[in-house]
């Protein structure tokens, strides 16, 4: 898979058209994922600015500092069709924003993450022109991913099961979270990631915690452990999955119980993707029967979020999203029971809505994991 079918140039008109229709005159994106989708250029962000400018009509450009208009050059941005521009140290690059915009502008989409003081300084450049929130153009874009993006999904999906499977190589009483931890990290890069974005190993009480991240604790004989990785594949498009595990001994009897539960669970939501269902009635089909067996409170996030070149994006798998779904989403499911103070427990797999049903691009098992 290329970088020109990944990154095609025609999404640039795309989102030409949708901000036109959205009212706007331009797009000004700031590094970030906005920016890579419509360009392939991984920007680095700094004090420094970068700044793609999407006119509604007219020639993108794209505004970088001169030490890094090489980088900018041998990414996929130039065969995207955008004019690049560099300013030096020293000088003012917001001129060079007027000058892309070729014109007077009413109002323009920035990109939702955007630092401050970048927002402030085009105020103070553009001071007649509205700043609205540039997903009001790209979400629509973004929440449908082509076959290559899927792909792309699939395969780092591919790569981080490759490092659930060796688990056991790591995961063993007496070690601490911190030291399992380092092994995964090393492993997420052995299986192809260009960046290890988080690894949570939670055992035990700290279990009970969806975000713990790790301790310097040893893991118990027979602790449940919660095991949450993902990372950044060279292509931008992201991993995550989370397994449970017992390593050392049996688990508690009460784990045993609720793992049943959260394990039919996930299976069932995930059975209810398919397009035109409510993004919300995911989300009941995972937790109905959790609250059934009375794990209702215990169940303290949402089911999922839509994954690509985020990590988190639309669509959120939320009560209250009653958007329905539709072939290319992507996004999590994952389920979680968490008792404070004593363990706790989750399943997450990545899948997409395809045109008759659900795909899931984690396919190594969900059943509780003995070590």
């Amino acid at each position: 898979m290329g970088f020109e079918e990944l990154y095609p140039s025609r999404r640039l008109a795309a989102a030409q058209r949708a901000t036109a229709a959205a009212g706007l005159d331009a797009l000004l994106l700031s590094p970030g994922s906005d920016l890579r989708y419509l360009t392939g250029y991984d920007a680095h962000a700094g004090e420094r600015l970068t700044l793609l400018v999407v006119p509604a009509e007219g020639e993108p450009t794209l505004i970088v500092p001169t030490l890094e208009r090489p980088a900018a050059e041998a990414s996929p941005a130039p065969g995207t069709g955008v004019r690049i521009v560099d300013h030096a140290d020293g000088t003012d690059p917001y001129p060079l924003v007027t000058a892309a915009l070729d014109g007077p502008t009413g109002a323009v989409g920035l990109a939702d993450r955007m630092w401050a003081e970048q927002v402030l300084a085009l105020r103070a450049t553009l001071p007649d022109t509205r700043q609205r929130l540039a997903s009001e153009v790209l979400r629509e874009l973004r929440i449908h991913k082509s076959p290559a993006e899927v792909d792309a999904l699939a395969e780092a999906g591919a790569a981080i099961d490759a490092v659930h499977l060796r688990m056991g190589e790591w995961l063993r009483p007496g070690r601490t979270e911190v030291e399992v931890a380092a092994d995964i990290a090393a492993a997420i890069r052995a299986a192809g990631h260009a960046t290890v974005d988080f690894v949570i190993v939670a055992a035990g009480p700290n279990g009970a915690s969806p975000h713990h991240g790790t301790a310097d604790r040893p893991i118990g004989a027979g602790e449940p452990v919660v095991v949450d990785i993902g990372g950044t594949m060279p292509s931008g498009y992201r991993s995550d999955c989370t397994r449970t595990y017992v390593a050392g001994g049996p688990p508690p009897a009460e784990f045993g119980d609720y793992y049943q539960v959260l394990h039919e669970a996930q299976r069932a939501a995930v059975a209810a993707v398919r397009p035109r269902v409510g993004a919300q009635a995911v989300d009941a089909a995972a937790r109905e029967p959790i609250a059934a067996a009375g794990y209702g409170d215990a169940f303290l996030h949402r089911t999922g979020h839509g994954i690509g070149l985020d990590g988190h994006e639309e669509p959120y798998v939320v009560a209250g999203n009653d958007r329905p779904l539709a072939a290319g989403m992507a996004f999590s499911v994952e389920p979680g029971i968490y008792l404070a103070g004593r363990h706790g427990a989750r399943i997450e797999d990545i899948v997409v809505c395809t045109t008759d049903g659900v795909r899931r691009l984690n396919t190594i098992p969900t059943e509780l994991i003995a070590l």
